[in-house]
Order: structure tokens, then C-alpha cells, then sequence
């Protein structure tokens, strides 16, 4: 782990600004450039070599003041390879390159478990969501939900009357959403965490949530999920954790009230059935909240993961040729909507991994095809921004 200048971290909010550049592009960028400034530099001729346009750059003064402003809110920018990053969420798929932190950023790291559900949730709903927040804060987990109106807003007054809660937001460290919710922010922001990637001043959109929703699941053991209608964001948030290994529980509900449909197929689908802050506690295993190690949890008939060990030094970079227009071709000829492994790529067109990878990086930076968990890929179904 290192400690990034100032300097450096401009050149960070640079290149993760600019036209194409998500969290995945980011990470395989700094991977094959070895810092964030050259990969910046880089960006016009992989566009140009790739066969696309040109997107747009973030300038660097654009990004200095992005981070004076983060310093007058008095928010911590956190890069990925800095000690302050949580554990947790850096062992995720698609990571965030950098988080503005408002409040005690040492709080990302401890156990913590997330509570989520519907905006118009049930007086019930919200009295559960509530109670569990009071009760689980008030055991040493720190509580993290999505700041909107309903279960996610219960769950942190609940969580703040007997401990620690942290806000993960779709927009700006400095705008509140719900509006009603400013109020709710501050007292978060002074006594827990508000957290986002997107920068301050910036304002939600609907394709922005499934975003938020995947630092949620990644800073936490689990997820509960207390009311939650059919195709619900609750019910992203839950398929994100499941993905990542944590555990997944559902409250559950009258199959005659709609938003209790999503938590029933949660539990028909084998989400752990939960009543109370001790159900949520036995779920997650025994712990010792003030002293429990920065852990993934996963289900029950999951293997155990290896120990982590600190990455070796990276070597210099070395630098490549472009991939042909013919292996290019080959790719996007194989591939579809349905995301396919990059070894299948791999093995039918003929070609090394190094230059399948380089290939996909192209493709990646001009919108062309997304990436997947479990290292598959498949065409773009629309063309990505950078958030």
C-alpha cells in the first residue's frame, strides 16, 4: 500500500474522469501503464490505434478543483492502493478507482452490515428497519445503507441512536437525495460516514444506483433486505452481494402485500431468513465487533478463501504494439450480449493471452464490449460514461 501526493492524486481524478475510463478500464490502464499520469497520456493514441473517437479528457485543472472542493467540504479523497481504502471492497469485481469520504473514513473498515428495502416501505417495514439498525449499531456493526427515503432512512436514524452508519449516495458528496434527507446527511456526515465516487456538486441519475449499490454490498459481511417489490434496487443490491460473497438476508413478508415479493423470492432462492439483530448476528458468524479482522464473508457452501497475502511488486511496464484490426474483428465476431469467458476468446481466435487482453483493453476504452464478474466480457449494450 502507498500513500499518493496531491499531485498524484489529481493525476488519478484525471484519467478516471475522462470519456470511457470506469473502474474496470481504470484498473487494467494502471495495470499496464504503471501510473496513472502515463496511462492519461496514453489515452488519444489507444482510442486513435483502436479505431474510434477520441473521448474526452478530463483537464487537470478541472481536476484540481475537484479537489479543493472535496478539501472545503472537508472530504478525504481515498485512492485504491491507499492503507485508508476498505479491504473489502477493493476484493470486488469492478472496484472504485478513488472514494470521497465525508466523516471517519476508519469506519469503512470495521464489520459492518448493510440495511436496505423499499421507499415506500410499511409503517412495520420501517419500524423493523429501525430497530435492527439500533440494535446491530449498538453491537459493534457499523450499518450501511443508501440514504432513500424508506427502510434505508430508517435504518440510519436506528443506527445513529446507539452507534455508527455510514451513507453510500448516488450523487455528490455535497447533495443530498432525497432533498428531505440534508438534514439526516450532515448528522451522518458528522457523527459516521457519507461516502460517494461521483464528484461534488454532481446530482443523481437513474444508471448511476446500480453503482452505488455495489459499494454498499462491498463494504459489508452481509446484506438485509427488509421490504423489497419485484426488480427492486434492494434486489440489485442483494444479486451484487451474492456475487461477492456476502451473506444475503431477507425479512420476510405477507405474500399479499407487493413489497414483501422481492424478499420472498430471496428466500425462496436461499437468502437466510432473518427477524431480529440476532438472526442478523448469527448469519454472519461469531465476531467480535471491535476487534473483528477486515474479512469477506461468504455463504454457507462456499469454500474458504485462501489467506490473503500482499501483492508482489509490479515491473516496469513494458511497452506493446497494438492489436491488429483482424484480431479486433475476430473478437467482436464472437462476441454477443451473453457474457463469455476470456479464455473461450482465448482458444478461438487463436492468440495469445497478452494479445486477447490488449485487444479487450481497445475495445473497452472506445465502449465496445463490458466487462463481467468471473472474467468474461460481452458486447456493450450501450456506450458507457465514466462515473
Amino acid at each position: 500500500m502507498t500513500r499518493l501526493s496531491a499531485s498524484e492524486k489529481v493525476d488519478w481524478l484525471q484519467l478516471g474522469r475522462s470519456g470511457g475510463v470506469g473502474p474496470r478500464t481504470f484498473a487494467r490502464l494502471l495495470e499496464r501503464f504503471g501510473t496513472a499520469r502515463r496511462a492519461y497520456e496514453e489515452l488519444p493514441r489507444l482510442l486513435r490505434d483502436a479505431g474510434g473517437e477520441h473521448g474526452r479528457r478530463c483537464r487537470r485543472d478541472e481536476a484540481v478543483a475537484e479537489l479543493e472542493a472535496l478539501d472545503a467540504l472537508g472530504a478525504h479523497l481515498i485512492a485504491r492502493v491507499e492503507p485508508e481504502y476498505p479491504a473489502r471492497l477493493a476484493e470486488i469485481a469492478d472496484p472504485p478507482p478513488r472514494l470521497a469520504v465525508r466523516g471517519e473514513p476508519a469506519l469503512l473498515a470495521g464489520p459492518a452490515v448493510a440495511i436496505v428495502g423499499a421507499r415506500n416501505a410499511s409503517a412495520h417495514g420501517r419500524m423493523l428497519a429501525k430497530t435492527l439498525g439500533r440494535e446491530l449499531a449498538g453491537a459493534g456493526l457499523v450499518v450501511v445503507s443508501g440514504l432513500a427515503r424508506g427502510i434505508d432512512t430508517a435504518a440510519h436514524e436506528g443506527a445513529l441512536a446507539a452507534g455508527a452508519t455510514v451513507a453510500v449516495i448516488a450523487s455528490g458528496i455535497d447533495v443530498a437525495y432525497p432533498p428531505e434527507n440534508a438534514e439526516l446527511m450532515a448528522e451522518i456526515a458528522a457523527r459516521g460516514a457519507v461516502v460517494s465516487e461521483r464528484p461534488p456538486g454532481a446530482v443523481p441519475q437513474a444508471r448511476h444506483f446500480p453503482r452505488r449499490n455495489r459499494i454498499i454490498a462491498g463494504l459489508c459481511l452481509g446484506v438485509v433486505v427488509v421490504e423489497a417489490a419485484p426488480q427492486s434496487g434492494s434486489l440489485i443490491t442483494a444479486r451484487l452481494a451474492a456475487e461477492q460473497g456476502r451473506e444475503v438476508m431477507a425479512v420476510p413478508g405477507s405474500p399479499m402485500d407487493p413489497r414483501h415479493r422481492g424478499t420472498n423470492q430471496l428466500l425462496r432462492d436461499g437468502a437466510t431468513l432473518v427477524e431480529s439483530a440476532a438472526d442478523v448476528r448469527a448469519a454472519l458468524g461469531a465476531i467480535e465487533p471491535a476487534a473483528a479482522p477486515v474479512r469477506r464473508a461468504r455463504r454457507r457452501d462456499a469454500p474458504a478463501a485462501a489467506p490473503r497475502s500482499e501483492p508482489a511488486p509490479r515491473p516496469e511496464p513494458v511497452p506493446q504494439q497494438p492489436p491488429s484490426g483482424d484480431l479486433l474483428g475476430r473478437l467482436q465476431e464472437r462476441l454477443g450480449v451473453e457474457p463469455l469467458l476470456v479464455d473461450e476468446l482465448i482458444r478461438q481466435c487463436h492468440a495469445t493471452t497478452a494479445e486477447v487482453q490488449q485487444a479487450l483493453l481497445e475495445l473497452e476504452l472506445e465502449g465496445r464490449i463490458e466487462r463481467h464478474p468471473g472474467n468474461r466480457v460481452s458486447l456493450a449494450s450501450f456506450r458507457p460514461g465514466h462515473i
